[in-house]
C-alpha cells in the first residue's frame, strides 16, 4: 500500500460515517418534503429544509472536513464529534416536534460543542495543504456556529 493510498484510506475512514448519514438525511428529507407536499405545515416545511441543509449538507462537509484537512486527527476525536452532532441534529428535530425547549438546547449545545472539535482538529499549526478549503469550510462553520443560537433564541420565542 502506498502512502498516497494509506492517505485516502485515512481520510475515508474519518469522512464515511459523515458522509452515510449526510446521505441518508439528504434522502429522507426529501422523502419528508413528497410526503407532506400536498397538506405541509410550517414544522414540517422547517423540518425538511434542516434535515437537508444541516443534517444533511453541512454534515458532508464537515464529514470532508475531517477526512482531507485532518490528516493526523484521532479517530476517537471524529467519532465523537460525528456522534455528537448527528445526535444534536435529532435532538433539535425531536424537542422542537415535542415542543420541549430543554432537548432542542442540549440538542444545540451538542452541535456547538461537535463543531469546537471538528476546528480543533482541523487546526493546523503549518501552512495547510489547501488552503482555499481550509477557508471555506472555515466559513461554513462560521455560519453554522452564528446559525445554532439564533435558532436557539426563535426556538424559545416560541410559534
Amino acid at each position: 500500500m502506498t502512502e498516497t493510498t494509506r492517505g485516502v484510506s485515512a481520510a475515508l475512514q474519518r469522512a464515511l460515517p459523515f458522509f452515510i448519514s449526510a446521505l441518508v438525511c439528504t434522502i429522507a428529507g426529501g422523502l419528508l418534503a413528497a410526503a407532506t407536499a400536498y397538506a405541509p405545515t410550517q414544522k414540517t416545511v422547517w423540518a425538511t429544509a434542516y434535515i437537508v441543509l444541516v443534517a444533511g449538507v453541512a454534515q458532508g462537509v464537515l464529514g470532508a472536513a475531517m477526512g482531507w484537512l485532518a490528516p493526523n486527527a484521532r479517530l476517537p476525536i471524529t467519532w465523537t464529534a460525528f456522534l455528537l452532532f448527528t445526535l444534536g441534529n435529532a435532538g433539535v428535530l425531536i424537542g422542537q416536534f415535542t415542543g420541549l425547549l430543554a432537548v432542542t438546547f442540549v440538542a444545540g449545545a451538542m452541535l456547538m460543542i461537535a463543531l469546537v472539535l471538528i476546528v480543533i482538529a482541523t487546526h493546523r499549526d503549518r501552512a495547510p495543504a489547501h488552503p482555499a478549503a481550509l477557508w471555506t469550510f472555515r466559513a461554513i462553520v462560521i455560519v453554522l456556529a452564528v446559525s445554532v443560537p439564533v435558532g436557539l433564541v426563535l426556538a424559545a420565542l416560541g410559534d
